[in-house]
């Protein structure tokens, strides 16, 4: 499964070092040309294999097998618009225990993040567990749109693409991610990063307790993550204020 994930990202780095077109496609809100190209490069190595599928830009397709990958074949797709450099694609591979195998392709650097279920979670071929993490007086921490008040951390960074900013998470450069957006964010943004923590020791829940990989196409949750525990109570506990 990991080698086919692998592919996936592959060929979502060929699609776009041929493509051209950066703006709004206007199919649906939100949608670039990239999107819609990263996601048919994408398909055209999930649909063989036979795996169901979850993607944001061309929905729920049906399997063969009883694994559904859900992917973000571009996460960050504004940042890429823009020529920021943070963005990625995100694939998780979710069978009936749960998520078992992730990968997040940072589509700038080449760099890899992937985790699979009880078996750790690695940056390219070097296994990853999470540093010593600091309390939130101390902490750097990324948000997902602009909290009402200040959560009392000492940093933050906002970069615009939660995969990347979970593998963050997870290897130490965040101590914490906070999502302030209220109507919340689809599973294909997160599910990746979400494997690479848990498996690195990092911790990641929705900010109401819903459970994280529904694979429902319309459903939305509100992310919050922390190196440790302790961290991520004190996010919760500031995040629940306006949840």
């Amino acid at each position: 499964m990991l080698e086919l994930l692998l592919a996936t990202a592959e060929a979502v780095t060929m699609a776009m070092h041929q493509h051209r077109e950066w703006g709004l496609s206007g199919a649906k809100h939100g949608q670039y040309h990239h999107d819609v190209a990263a996601d048919a490069a994408a398909l055209g190595v999930l649909e063989p294999a036979g795996v169901a599928i979850l993607s944001e830009e061309s929905g729920v397709r049906e399997g063969k097998l009883p694994v559904t990958v859900v992917i973000d074949p571009i996460d960050g797709s504004t940042n890429a618009s823009r020529g920021l450099p943070w963005w990625s694609t995100s694939l998780c591979a979710v069978d009936r225990e749960g998520p078992w195998v992730a990968l997040v392709a940072d589509q700038v650097t080449g760099e890899r993040w992937h985790a699979v279920r009880g078996g750790g979670a690695f940056h390219n071929d070097e296994r990853i567990v999470r540093p010593a993490t600091p309390p939130l007086r101390e902490a750097i921490i990324g948000l997902g749109g602009w909290p009402p008040f200040h959560f009392g951390w000492y940093q933050y960074r906002s970069y615009g693409a939660i995969a990347l900013d979970l593998c963050a998470v997870a290897d130490g450069r965040l101590d914490g991610y906070a999502h302030c957006v209220p109507d919340g964010v689809a599973e294909w943004d997160y599910m990746g990063g979400l494997l690479v923590c848990h498996e690195a020791g990092a911790h990641v829940v929705d900010v109401h307790g819903r459970a994280l990989s529904p694979l429902v196409h319309d459903t939305r949750r509100t992310p919050v993550a922390g190196g440790n525990r302790a961290l991520l109570d004190e996010l919760l506990t500031a995040r629940r204020k306006f949840a």
